[in-house]
């Protein structure tokens, strides 16, 4: 039996439509480039390269080939300026909004610049792409909206006080999202992710997320930290999961679908050590001196939360989410990314 993501994705292979991906140089708008290409659909990118890089575009470039490359025009612009997002947006059927600055420590370090990135570039997306009347706005919203909520697991209509200025932005998205569906009659859905890994995600920089910075000191013998005492667990999700549920989000028939935020996760919790052990069995494999290799522990880092798991049924009730990798599945598939690559 067909499940949802794979019929739709032969309708629209059957059917191309036009979409913008913003952040498309980043890890996760890379991914969803790669995927729309295959499908044979028409792509405009958008990115400032704060924080993407063209190397992943030149990836995806060899991975599509030149024919389906074709279908991709790519703008460098900047979402923090309306001129740039309506110019973006003219003329696209779906826009897929990925770009924004990450991570709570960086947040924490630069409260200002996470703003103006994650809040008055998310109301430049949402007015330009209400001017350009879209068919549907998706976006990366956050796990970290959850904040101090002690339940497990997460259930997207109870959420407590945010813990980071990251998480605050993210928050206000939701609710302007929210406003201008009441007010404009504007189509959105949010998708709050939780810790997405995979290919192309950037293992350099004081900000990387935890499984790059592994894969790589790994591989090459640099240190290995965990912060605080390795039994802080999170709902991992691999990089294929994520992009399946922007498609189905941006093509859900339901009106009950729309409007709505949802998790985006595999439902599954694992902790820091766990997590450490499954990387390093996978690396040792090709680098057989990871064997031996073990982490150094250090303090907790402020803002985070303790621990993080997902109850995904909304998204498979509404939108026909089937998470198809586990945490062990894209870590194989992970590790051959990384070992070549790095």
């Amino acid at each position: 039996m067909k499940t949802e993501y794979k019929k739709l994705q032969e309708e629209l292979s059957a059917s191309p439509a036009k979409w913008l991906v913003t952040g498309v140089a980043g890890f996760i708008g890379s991914n969803l480039l790669e995927t729309l290409l295959k499908l044979d659909q028409e792509v405009v990118g958008v990115d400032n390269f704060s924080t993407g890089f063209r190397h992943n575009l030149d990836q995806v470039r060899e991975l599509v080939g030149d024919e389906q490359w074709q279908r991709f025009s790519f703008m460098e612009a900047d979402i923090r300026k309306l001129d740039d997002c309506r110019t973006a947006c003219a003329g696209m059927d779906y826009v897929l909004h990925q770009a924004a600055l990450g991570s709570v420590p960086r947040s924490i370090d630069d409260p200002i610049l996470t703003n103006d990135n994650n809040l008055s570039g998310f109301l430049n997306m949402l007015v330009a792409a209400r001017d350009a009347e879209v068919k549907r706005f998706v976006y990366a919203a956050s796990s970290s909206t959850y904040g101090d909520h002690p339940g497990l697991p997460k259930v997207e209509d109870k959420i407590g006080r945010p813990l980071s200025p990251y998480a605050v932005t993210k928050y206000v998205n939701e609710l302007y999202a929210d406003v201008f569906a009441r007010t404009y009659g504007f189509k959105s859905i949010g998708l709050r992710y939780f810790n997405i890994f995979g290919r192309r995600q950037d293992p350099a920089g004081a900000y990387a997320a935890v499984m790059p910075k592994w894969f790589s000191a790994l591989i090459n013998g640099g240190e290995i930290f965990i912060n605080g005492d390795g039994e802080t667990s999170r709902d991992f999700c691999y990089i294929d999961n994520c992009v399946q549920a922007n498609l189905l989000a941006a093509c859900a028939a339901g009106e009950d679908a729309l409007n709505q935020v949802y998790n985006v996760a595999f439902g599954e919790r694992t902790t820091l050590n766990e997590l450490f052990v499954l990387i390093r069995e996978r690396v040792a494999s090709v680098v057989t001196d990871a064997a031996a290799r073990e982490p150094e522990y250090r303090d907790f880092r402020p803002g985070d939360v303790r621990h993080s798991l997902a109850d995904i049924s909304k998204a498979r009730d509404l939108l026909g989410y089937e998470p198809q990798f586990s945490v062990s599945k894209g870590l194989d598939q992970a590790v051959a990314w990384y070992v070549e690559n790095l």
